[in-house]
């Protein structure tokens, strides 16, 4: 009778089996030490910029929290110069995204069908990505410069450019792009040709066997192979473009009558010449707000298309 009590019961259940269950892996618990400083670090700084966006800061005397409530935000949304710098910032990110993305990937295209000469090529190309911001500010204010510019005296001989090209509102604009896309398109070759190279041969033989051209090969193959590449190297831009400042820092600093004064610049006027620490939280708040906006687009794009989960 005792016998069949115990074999009705079953196997006996280890009950410290279930709790172990909930405790972190042996590498979370390795991980620990380090994760807990930098999650402090990095977490400890933005609800410490909410907290800001909800007070009037002072400096005076210290640093001094005054409550306004939703002030800072309701400023953020009526605020004309704000609004204007958005749209200046919208202008910049469009056209330097829109014109690296075209140049890279037809440069990365050509690379790609290149035979000779191909790394030397990719090596001068690539240059431009290496040099930091700051120095390709100072080299494009120098080459437009009307007294000694290369490219000032060019474009005044031409009879395209006679003014001062970064003292006039539309062609300061167009040069600070202009920079930005000399710089960073060949981060966009540089991760589509990466692309590239993985793409299956056997796939783009038998199509050239088939009797397909290099233009249909390009629409129905290329194409759709690369495409989660593409969207990698456009999420990458856009969120570099979104916050950039150097450039326009060091070549108009937002001029001229604020032509190029994108929101990182008037952040940064709002925050250290203002001084208005409350109102410049809201402001940088809305940036990471955008680029989580705009992030979250790509990600579904790409679990859309299969190639994320």
């Amino acid at each position: 009778m005792s016998a069949a009590n115990t074999q009705d019961k079953g196997p006996p259940v280890d009950s410290s089996g279930a709790s172990r269950r909930w405790l972190p892996s042996y590498e979370v618990r390795m991980l620990l030490p380090a994760l807990l400083p930098l999650a402090a670090l990095s977490l400890y700084p933005f609800f410490y910029i909410i907290w800001m966006s909800f007070n009037e800061v002072s400096l005076i005397g210290g640093i001094n929290f005054e409550w306004v409530g939703l002030q800072n935000w309701t400023d953020l949304v009526t605020d004309p110069d704000v609004r204007s710098s958005w749209i200046v910032s919208g202008i910049y990110f469009v056209a330097t995204v829109g014109l690296e993305m075209f140049l890279g990937i037809s440069i990365a295209l050509l690379l790609h069908e290149t035979i000779w000469g191909k790394n030397l090529a990719l090596s001068i190309l690539l240059m431009p990505m290496f040099v930091a911001p700051v120095i390709v500010g100072l080299l494009g204010r120098f080459l437009v410069d009307s007294t000694y510019g290369l490219y000032a005296w060019f474009l005044d001989r031409t009879g395209l450019i006679t003014w001062e090209i970064l003292g006039s509102k539309g062609s300061a604009l167009l040069a600070v792009i202009l920079m930005d896309v000399w710089e960073w398109t060949p981060l966009i070759v540089l991760i589509v040709l990466a692309g590239l190279s993985s793409m299956p041969l056997p796939v783009l033989e038998a199509a050239k066997v088939d009797g397909a051209n290099y233009v249909q090969r390009l629409r129905h193959i290329v194409a759709p192979l690369i495409s989660g590449v593409v969207i990698v190297a456009l999420l990458v831009r856009s969120m570099d473009a979104i916050r950039y400042y150097d450039i326009i820092a060091i070549t108009t600093n937002g001029g001229p009558a604020d032509a190029t004064k994108v929101i990182p610049i008037r952040l940064y006027e709002t925050a250290f010449r203002f001084q208005e620490l409350g109102y410049a939280a809201a402001i940088g708040l809305s940036m990471l707000a955008f680029s989580i906006l705009v992030a979250n687009l790509f990600v579904r794009i790409l679990k859309q298309q299969g190639l994320a989960r």
